[in-house]
């Protein structure tokens, strides 16, 4: 009975330690699938401590961005200058907001190549290094560190003599064009959009620096340099749009080596103006930290599809004139125009009945002449006159067309606040004006619970190239308005173009709007109306993007649409910041609709093609990826 008993003893701890096992077997493997779940793809020795975690949670981590405080600049200023310190305190305010840590390092530290601890150097107007800062700063890039740097980094040698654009030209990919000059106080800055570190910011967005310091004005000689903005004022300069925009580059980012830069030709405490110039510096400062950091940047691109800017046709008829010649030409080229009718035209029934078959009518209505510009209040039609004139335009043209008229351009090109409430109680959708400060992409204008949309003429119209410029040959007008097409292009905003009947539409030019039309399809752009941009941006204003890193090769993308009505032909452009092959799209949730998705391999960027996103609905994706080098 004994013996019995022992075996059957036996048999219960073997049973007991084998289940055991398979427990624990059970639960690694539900853990690995949690991790997989969460961090993608992964190898054991991503789990494991590595010296490099050890040695920063004894020594409590280490700042990953040194930030130069260089001495020999600090000896070029003028005795009691307290110009490179300012600098300097800027750049610690704006670091700390932003949560990073950092350490203030001189000149000897990359000397003797210490710099090497860092991830990221900033240079701030470093203008006078020594050879020894030269060599180890070329092999810190070339090794894969970043820098940030502001001015005419290393022009200067360490004794203050000038030593030329040397480490400029070759490390930066630049040629120096000028010093802005500081005869105003302030000088526009146009950035571009579509680009990793102008992410979430308006297109053609004019950000104002102060000309105190004399900022800096270069060429892009390299392709691996990216020119990210641009000095030249089309408006209020002279000179061939096309290289006076080239020449006048203030801020690039590209890659030298394994290494990557930032370079502005202003210092950070030159930005000046009101809240929104400071809350699109940060944007532009922090995604210009993340490009540094190599960390994925994500945005909703402007336009649909694979649109690269838009285009609208802006025929404006405030008498009558012969219009057939253009509207054989949308015809033709199969494009529609908005049509921007003065409603005292209706005798002209027939016409007016015409041209909802060529695009959509507007009303052009006179609410006034703006007398001075500090008076716009007053020599503006007051709130309730407004209301009135616009809401009788509407009706009027509505009855004729039999459509809806949800677009308005005021006579004179000028409106005011009382312009917005009117014609949002008027049940207008957007407003074109000629504002001469704005961006290139359209601007939503929220009051209360209410919302219009705002756009701006972005290009010289007939006015100006005709009756202004008195370019008569067809050749000249085409020229000058296709230098605004690719200053749009590059900006990646909307091209207005205005077109008036004594002008542009006139037997002997109507030619060069052809020509205007398959420039712009050959150039990718979206040629389309005044209501579908409103629709269209109504909706992508909603848009909401977030991006994080998880693991090693998975990248994390919430597309959320707090809005009420549902988008598609969305494009997410996500900066994966790395090289990647074997990209595959999943979500987080079973049953999520999949997006479709093309990766653009020289640049590391994947492209999220999502249709139909409903109000309200939020969807995440995770891009997983594999290392080519790994």
């Amino acid at each position: 009975m004994e013996i019995k008993s022992r075996a059957r003893n036996g048999i219960n701890q073997g049973i007991i330690f084998l289940s055991g096992v398979i427990i624990l077997l059970g639960a690694v493997l539900i853990y690995l699938f949690i991790l997989r779940g969460v961090f993608g793809s992964f190898n054991a020795a991503e789990l494991l401590p590595n010296p490099g975690m050890i040695k920063d949670f004894l020594g409590g981590g280490k700042p990953a961005i040194g930030i130069l405080y260089s001495k020999y600049t600090e000896n070029m200023l003028p005795q009691g200058s307290t110009w490179l310190n300012d600098n300097i305190n800027t750049w610690k305010k704006v670091l700390k907001s932003n949560g990073y840590s950092f350490d203030i390092i001189a000149d000897s530290t990359i000397e003797l190549g210490l710099e090497s601890k860092y991830k990221i150097l900033i240079l701030p107007g470093s203008r006078s290094l020594s050879d020894k800062e030269i060599v180890q700063l070329k092999k810190f890039i070339g090794n894969g560190g970043s820098v940030f740097a502001t001015s005419g980094t290393a022009s200067y040698s360490d004794n203050g003599k000038w030593r030329g654009w040397d480490f400029f030209s070759e490390v930066f990919g630049l040629k120096f064009s000028k010093e802005i000059s500081n005869d105003e106080v302030t000088k526009i800055h146009t950035l571009r959009g579509g680009l990793p570190i102008t992410a979430n910011i308006p297109a053609g967005y004019p950000l104002r620096v102060a000309t105190w310091d004399r900022p800096m004005s270069v060429e892009v000689l390299d392709p691996r340099t990216v020119q990210v903005s641009f000095w030249y004022n089309y408006r209020l300069q002279d000179g061939l749009t096309r290289e006076e925009i080239k020449k006048s580059a203030g801020i690039v980012y590209g890659t030298y080596g394994s290494g990557r830069f930032v370079w502005m030709g202003f210092e950070i405490n030159s930005i000046i103006g009101e809240q929104e110039d400071y809350i699109y510096f940060d944007r532009l400062f922090s995604n210009s930290m993340d490009w540094l950091a190599y960390k994925p940047i994500a945005f909703a691109k402007d336009w649909p599809s694979d649109y690269n800017a838009a285009a609208i046709l802006v025929p404006e008829l405030s008498s009558n004139s012969n219009i057939g010649s253009l509207l054989g030409i949308l015809n033709s080229e199969k494009v529609k125009a908005s049509f921007f009718v003065d409603p005292s035209l209706v005798k002209y029934k027939s016409l007016i009945q015409s041209l909802p078959a060529y695009g959509e009518v507007g009303s052009l209505v006179d609410i006034g002449y703006l007398a001075s510009v500090n008076d716009t209040i007053n020599s503006l039609n007051d709130l309730n006159t407004q209301y009135q004139k616009l809401v009788n335009a509407k009706t009027t043209l509505e009855g004729l067309t039999k459509s809806n008229v949800i677009g308005c351009m005021p006579l004179y090109g000028i409106y005011n606040q009382n312009t917005i409430s009117a014609l949002i109680k008027a049940k207008y959708k957007y407003v074109f004006s000629d504002s001469l400060t704005d961006r290139s992409v359209p601007k939503t204008l929220i009051r209360g619970d209410s919302l219009i949309v705002s756009m701006t003429k972005t290009a010289r119209d007939d006015y100006e190239v005709i009756r202004d410029f008195n370019l008569t040959d067809p050749e000249f007008q085409f020229y000058t308005y296709q230098e605004d097409v690719d200053r749009i292009l590059f900006e990646g905003g909307l091209y207005v173009l205005k077109l008036h009947p004594q002008y542009q539409l006139q037997p002997q030019n109507i030619g060069v709007v052809k020509e205007i039309i398959d420039d712009l399809k050959k150039k990718n752009f979206w040629i389309t109306t005044g209501a579908q941009i409103e629709n269209w941006w109504a909706k992508r204003n909603y848009v909401e993007v977030k991006v994080s890193k998880r693991g090693d090769t998975r990248v994390a993308l919430t597309v959320s649409n707090p809005g009420k009505d549902a988008i598609s032909n969305l494009v997410i452009q996500v900066d994966l910041n790395e090289d990647a092959s074997n990209i595959n799209l999943s979500a987080e949730i079973i049953g999520t609709k999949l997006a479709h998705l093309e990766y653009d391999k020289k640049n590391h960027i994947v492209y999220v093609y999502i249709n139909d996103l409903n109000g309200g609905d939020s969807r995440t994706y995770y891009l997983d990826y594999t290392k080519p080098n790994a």
